[in-house]
């Protein structure tokens, strides 16, 4: 006879309890996106700081994106098997040890140890509020809680654009990192406190668990998925270098603006997203569409990332706010692939595939963060100032032409796909 305790715990928590679970899993993921754009007002100083060149700053800069990269399907599988309550709690209080690293730093080794430590800590926040959101919540909500965390993600890259660079200008890019760092382990705590896993996650069902790589070898195996995951890289890739490194140090050059002003205009970035990835979501549930709004994201992107390599400089001030939040608001339409993954996968295997996916658009940052940057270092100029190097508008354009031929990448992988119509594909 089993114990009346033991059965309470297995109770489904209440609602207040599920979304502050799920709120909770949203902001560690604003957090996490926070550390991702937050060198991109810290250029200058990271340059001066570590006798750093344009490739070297953005392999810095990407080094977060190594480690939340090489974890997504690591992290994924070890969610299916264990439940993110340990790994998000487990997370934060790693991205918080790298955080003080990085803070601290006074090599270029030490702070490579503290960005990839961060983005190791990154790594399980969006794929473990996911996963709570699979254990305590419909299905049909899905697409709309996803929407809705990228949108908390982009409310924390906000937060490491205009206000960032403010507190930065005032106290320095290494306390603030401090500070980061302190926050990220409260968070930890608290959610160790709030989280509670479904019981076949947190203490067994008596039924047997399909094996740990199971579910992402049948991903794996799916060519929807290889499409589906190369959209993903192709839409996200731009975005995550121009919003998380370039975009503020080539406003500042094009436009001549200070670091506030440039990061407050890369910000609309970021709105942009954070208010097209919920709307996309919903967008996407009602009509019954997925792959609709892919090759609406795709075309729209061709076209305005078109607009930002060859006609920014000419452009008012007025318009590049307008643009900008345009660009990232269809962006964010991009969110429908995580649902369109689930739906051509099997049930069981909703970490992994989530995982596959996630990895895909967090390489696309590991891949062309220094890729711009190495472009930079072959059509630069020469022209040095305060010891930092200085690229041209010019010659940021010359590097920034990859990102219309990814819009067509990812616009033919759109086409190629097959429609789900918001249903289970693979039982």
């Amino acid at each position: 006879m089993s114990d009346p305790t033991d059965r309470a715990s297995q109770q489904r928590p209440g609602q207040l309890r599920v979304m502050l679970m799920l709120g909770l899993g949203a902001l560690s993921f604003s957090y996490a996106f926070f550390q991702r754009v937050a060198p991109s007002v810290m250029v200058e100083d990271l340059m001066h700081d570590f006798d750093a060149t344009a490739a070297v700053l953005g392999n810095l800069s990407a080094f977060y994106f190594y480690a939340y990269a090489s974890l997504q399907i690591p992290v994924g599988v070890m969610l299916d098997r264990w439940g993110p309550r340990r790994m998000l709690t487990g997370a934060l209080l790693v991205g918080a040890v790298g955080s003080a690293v990085y803070a601290t730093a006074d090599n270029l080794f030490m702070a490579y140890l503290g960005r990839l430590l961060i983005g190791g800590g990154a790594a399980v926040s969006f794929l473990g509020t996911l996963k709570l959101a699979t254990f305590w919540m419909p299905p049909q909500r899905f697409s709309l809680i996803t929407g809705s965390t990228m949108m908390m993600g982009m409310l924390g890259g906000v937060a490491g654009q205009a206000p960032l660079a403010a507190v930065v200008e005032i106290t320095g890019w290494r306390p603030t990192m401090v500070g980061a760092a302190v926050f990220a382990a409260m968070m930890g705590l608290l959610f160790w406190l709030v989280a509670k896993d479904a019981p076949r996650a947190a203490a067994g069902s008596g039924e047997a668990a399909p094996p740990l790589l199971d579910g992402l070898g049948r991903t794996l195996k799916t060519p929807q998925i290889w499409l589906i995951a190369i959209f993903a890289l192709m839409m996200a890739g731009p975005s995550l270098s121009f919003a998380g490194l370039w975009g503020v140090p080539y406003l500042m050059q094009a436009f001549g603006l200070d670091r506030p002003t440039a990061a407050t205009i890369t910000s609309t970035l970021l709105i942009g997203w954070a208010v097209g990835g919920p709307l996309g979501g919903w967008l996407s549930d009602y009509v019954g569409r997925r792959r609709l709004l892919m090759i609406i994201a795709g075309t729209s992107g061709l076209i305005l990332w078109s607009v930002v390599v060859f006609w920014l400089p000419a452009l008012p001030l007025a318009a590049v706010y307008v643009l900008f939040f345009a660009l990232n608001f269809v962006n964010g339409f991009v969110v429908v692939v995580y649902a369109m993954a689930r739906e051509n996968a099997p049930v069981f295997a909703a970490g992994a595939v989530s995982s596959v996916i996630n990895f895909a658009m967090v390489l696309a940052g590991a891949v062309f963060q220094p890729l711009i940057g190495i472009l930079l270092d072959l059509n630069w100029q020469g022209v040095v100032a305060g010891g930092v190097r200085v690229y041209s508008t010019e010659t940021y354009a010359s590097a920034f032409i990859v990102y219309p031929i990814c819009a067509v990448v990812a616009l033919s992988c759109a086409f190629l796909s097959r429609e789900t119509y918001c249903r289970q594909q693979v039982m």
